[in-house]
């Protein structure tokens, strides 16, 4: 435990504890900045490549669908059986992709998790020091 000067002015104390808390809370205010710019650009990548996967994907569905319809009217089915039977799986997959899409991206991914980690351990800190003096 470090040694305290019981010997010194409380304005001197506060004035100390200003100096602290104003550096704690532009470094802090760093760290949170670096942190939302990382979290912004891993975003913004993953974006880029889901809509570069989406574009060679819509149409590569497009075909396999037609090749499934094709494949099922060969068994004898009319063609809009077989069309509504493939649009139907389709439809039901896409929903439940949307739906897991969905509930993966949440603001909770995007918070600053390691800034607000280190701002509680700072109060905790503080609080520690302010019982001290």
């Amino acid at each position: 435990m470090p040694m305290v000067d019981t010997n010194r002015p409380i304005t001197d104390i506060f004035r100390d504890l200003l100096t602290q808390l104003t550096s704690l809370v532009r470094t802090e205010g760093e760290l949170a900045r670096a942190e939302m710019s990382e979290k912004i650009d891993q975003a913004a990548r993953g974006l880029a490549l889901m809509v570069g996967g989406a574009v060679l994907l819509i149409p590569a569905l497009v075909i396999l669908l037609a090749a499934a319809v094709a494949a099922i009217m060969d068994t004898g089915l009319e063609p809009y059986w077989a069309a509504l039977i493939v649009g139907g799986a389709a439809l039901v997959i896409g929903v439940i992709l949307m739906i897991a899409g969905k509930s993966s991206i949440k603001l909770y991914n995007l918070a600053p998790r390691k800034t607000v980690h280190q701002l509680r351990r700072d109060a905790s800190v503080a609080k520690q020091q302010m019982r001290q003096t």
